[in-house]
């Protein structure tokens, strides 16, 4: 059977998707349309950077090895056990392409998933080579993942819901997220590194050691030289340390080529990766209590190509160059943004990756020390005065073979007959003349969230997009260019569908409790009389809605019902209807205080409390 046969099906579903999603996005203009709030015909806003947008930063946050079906797979679904965090879906939810009933119960790898509890956090890690994925994706049929990347084992089926990765199910409620974005290609992390920011892993020469070392180029055939991860055409598909990296052991490898950071400094912008562990030795514990260091050097793109590299790992000459070209050249400790954050001195473009106990990958940490880490960093983000013109992408280097259902188009076709698989051995598509082997993609699917106040709120993107479609976004929005020689930034799907530019349209911030991921109050919650009284922006970040202003009144829409919010008496009204709030409305200098739960029970919900200042809304009858 043809690959071209083999995937029709999956081409139709996909088709279908990008057609929900125009659909969604008209309903979603409506809604705002009755609001006046969002105003389609506006003029955007101008950025002050330069860029096209009102972007003038983009932060990514480049997290470890999960799938989508990993962590949202029965979005937007949780269990709620007691004694863990729960998660509500929003009365407007939309939906998203997970785990349905038939692959809940009757999946045709066997073995039906499993939910996995908070306290199955610590999990192995999986098989996540480049030909393994494509093995067990089996042509699109998706149904060879225990005997390939799980090795026998039926826990590569199983998955987590909102009481685990709970800050990311709030994220993806409140902001965007995408649920048709894929790996560039197949493999493990090296390739989605480099893929994130140059779109393509061509271009490598393997080294005896690295550039700090007495050292000698390795040939195809020679001793060390590293067939796992290496052809003899010079594509990297595996992993392998960075040359230009006085903390890399063994065998490494060099890439020529530009990469994102060329067009950065072209244009004079100020960019820089920053990484947990790169200015020390520096380890970890992650939730069980086993030490892990901090900075793995095959995570770091940049130190694989001479022109963006800091091999001997040197410090900025002061916070002020944060961002510009001195001794650092771009590269930089985690430690180092938030420096550069707190002075106002964020980058036009920031790369962020977590210290190894806090990025999420299986076998040395863990979703309970990615939700604190990511979440401390999003809060302080939020924080900053910069927001209003911030976007920040959390995304991921590759799957680690967990199991996902959805399989992606094939835009790179390679047929090597020893690493390819997809459609049987040495077939995964037929490459064009000229093309570059071992770059089989898209490869599995990965979620991809939007935090920003110009992200759409509680929107599910459904175009097709991979790891360079980030890169992409950035060359369009400061007009940078592309890169060339085959890189997918030049064939990669937009992200636009995810922002809403509209000159008054202005997403809300979320603060979400870094150990619980669940949102909390920026005010004192406190009880009254029976009456639980929240300030007007806490109890619509509890509702997960946006909070409209009005000349002498707040108001919101929650499903089908508008909700206004008078600046003082006793009463509020749900579609036109009175409700007594049973107290005052009292104007403070944090804004609007006002007793709460007869507008919830009015909506049909109920308050559950979390915590001593943290207060959720379910269903009544949910």
């Amino acid at each position: 059977m043809t690959l071209q046969i083999r995937l029709l099906p999956i081409l139709v579903a996909l088709t279908m998707l990008a057609a929900a999603a125009s659909v969604w996005a008209g309903g979603q203009k409506e809604k705002t349309a009755q609001l006046g709030a969002n105003g389609g015909g506006h003029a955007p806003v101008e950025s002050s950077s330069g860029a096209v947008t009102p972007i003038d930063h983009v932060v990514v946050i480049f997290d470890e090895n999960i799938s989508f079906d990993h962590y949202f797979g029965t979005y937007p679904h949780a269990t709620n056990p007691a004694g863990e965090p729960p998660f509500f879906a929003a009365a407007d939810r939309p939906s998203v392409n997970g785990l349905d009933h038939h692959l809940l119960t009757d999946n045709p790898n066997g073995v039906n998933p499993t939910r996995l509890d908070r306290n199955q956090a610590l999990t192995a890690d999986m098989d996540h080579g480049y030909t393994a994925e494509q093995k067990a994706a089996d042509g699109g049929l998706m149904d060879r993942f225990v005997s390939t990347t799980g090795r026998g084992k039926s826990i590569v089926m199983d998955y987590y819901d909102g009481n685990t990765v709970t800050a990311l199910w709030n994220y993806a409620q409140h902001f965007a997220m995408s649920d048709n974005s894929f790996g560039t290609t197949f493999g493990p992390s090296s390739p989605g590194a480099i893929n994130l920011v140059a779109g393509q892993t061509h271009g490598a020469t393997a080294y005896s050691e690295n550039v700090t070392k007495q050292n000698r180029v390795l040939q195809p055939g020679q001793k060390g030289y590293p067939t796992w991860a290496l052809n003899s055409n010079g594509t990297l598909f595996s992993d392998v340390d960075p040359y230009y990296d006085v903390t890399s052991k063994g065998t490494t490898i060099m890439m020529s080529g530009k990469n994102i950071g060329d067009l950065l400094n072209a244009h004079e912008l100020t960019w820089g990766w920053f990484e947990g562990g790169f200015a020390s030795a520096a380890t970890g514990l992650n939730v069980g209590g086993h030490k892990v260091t901090d900075y793995i050097p095959h995570h770091e793109p940049f130190q694989y190509y001479k022109q963006t590299a800091n091999p001997n790992h040197l410090p900025p000459t002061s916070i002020a160059m944060i961002g510009r070209t001195d001794q650092a050249n771009h590269q930089y400790d985690l430690t180092d943004f938030f420096r550069a954050l707190a002075a106002g001195n964020l980058p036009d473009v920031s790369y962020l990756k977590a210290p190894a106990a806090e990025d999420g990958h299986a076998g040395y940490s863990d979703p309970i020390d990615e939700q604190r880490w990511l979440v401390d960093t999003l809060n302080k983000l939020q924080n900053s005065p910069l927001w209003a013109h911030t976007a920040v992408f959390i995304s991921w280097d590759d799957s680690d073979g967990w199991y996902d259902h959805v399989m992606g188009p094939i835009v790179t076709a390679s047929n090597d007959p020893k690493e390819d698989a997809l459609v049987g051995p040495g077939n995964a598509g037929t490459p064009a003349p000229g093309t570059y082997l071992d770059r089989a993609g898209y490869g599995p699917r990965l979620p991809l969230l939007l935090v920003s106040p110009w992200a759409r709120h509680n929107y599910v993107a459904h175009s097709i997009s991979d790891q360079s479609s980030i890169l992409k976004f950035i060359e369009d929005n400061w007009k940078l260019g592309t890169l060339g020689n085959q890189s997918t930034d030049a064939i990669a799907g937009s992200l636009d569908d995810m922002f809403d530019f509209s000159k008054d349209y202005r997403n809300g911030r979320l603060f979400l409790d870094p150990a619980t991921g669940e949102p909390v109050a920026r005010t004192a919650v406190h009880a009254s009389g029976g009456r639980i009284i929240m300030n007007e922006r806490d109890f619509v970040q509890s509702l997960d809605v946006v909070l409209e202003r009005g000349k002498n009144d707040v108001f919101f829409v929650d499903g089908a019902h508008l909700v206004v919010i008078p600046d003082h008496g006793s009463q509020a009204t749900v579609d036109g209807v009175p409700v007594a709030l049973g107290g005052s409305i009292d104007r403070t200098a944090q804004g609007i205080e006002l007793p709460v739960e007869r507008i919830a029970r009015a909506l049909g919900l109920e308050p559950v409390r979390v915590s001593d200042t943290e207060y959720l809304f379910r269903p009544v009858h949910g």
